[in-house]
């Protein structure tokens, strides 16, 4: 009787955990970002317009904003502005370094066709014989590739279940193994402290050990 209770209970924590959680950090994100309604002087707020507040309009905002910034600085002109505030923060010493490393950051990660974060790999970390899981952020030959003399990549290790944490390293391309799982399955994989098993992954089968030869 008790075991039946227990599995039954656990069956229900599986089905409005994962429901609870995921309606917890969607409901902080709207917040968060009808936050930015405040930004806005207050005759022009929804609030005061409509003499209601309409949750998720921040979202709504955030997303027009964005779109619209994009539209306009993808023509000639808005890049030409561009160049001009980028060469005027190039002025400022703090702010130049700042900006300059953000923004190569996140050209690497939301370009199309650049290799960070493309792909999930295998390596042995903190010692030989302990593995993890890692994210290949790129393969560009700098300084340190030369210095080796062998063909190193860069991958970030991240930590769980915080992967926004973690280290980087150079590490020789010979000493990683490349995973067919996507980049979500390897976050999910990590966040979850390896409890959740890409399917792929787990129903993949190894060849046969060979038996030591007598």
């Amino acid at each position: 009787m008790m075991s039946a209770i227990r599995r039954y209970l656990m069956a229900g924590l599986l089905v409005w955990l994962p429901l609870g959680i995921t309606i917890l950090v969607v409901k902080m994100l709207v917040e968060l970002m009808d936050r930015t309604l405040l930004l806005l002087p207050a005759r022009y707020q929804p609030e005061q317009l409509l003499g209601m507040h309409i949750p998720g309009f921040g979202v709504i905002l955030a997303v027009l904003v964005v779109l619209t910034t994009g539209i306009v600085f993808a023509n000639l002109f808005g890049r030409k502005v561009v160049a001009l505030w980028e060469a005027l923060l190039a002025r400022i010493p703090l702010v130049s370094s700042v900006y300059s490393a953000v923004k190569q950051i996140s050209e690497t990660m939301f370009s199309t066709n650049g290799n960070s974060f493309r792909k999930v790999l295998l390596v042995e970390y903190p010692r030989k014989g302990l593995w993890t899981l890692a994210f290949q952020t790129g393969t560009d030959i700098g300084e340190a590739q030369c210095k080796t003399g062998r063909e190193v990549i860069n991958i970030y290790v991240p930590t769980t279940p915080n992967p926004t944490s973690g280290f980087f390293l150079m590490v020789p391309k010979e000493d990683v193994v490349e995973l067919r799982m996507s980049v979500d399955e390897g976050l999910r994989m990590i966040i979850s402290m390896g409890s959740v098993v890409p399917r792929a992954a787990g129903q993949e089968k190894c060849p046969p050990a060979v038996p030591p030869v007598a």
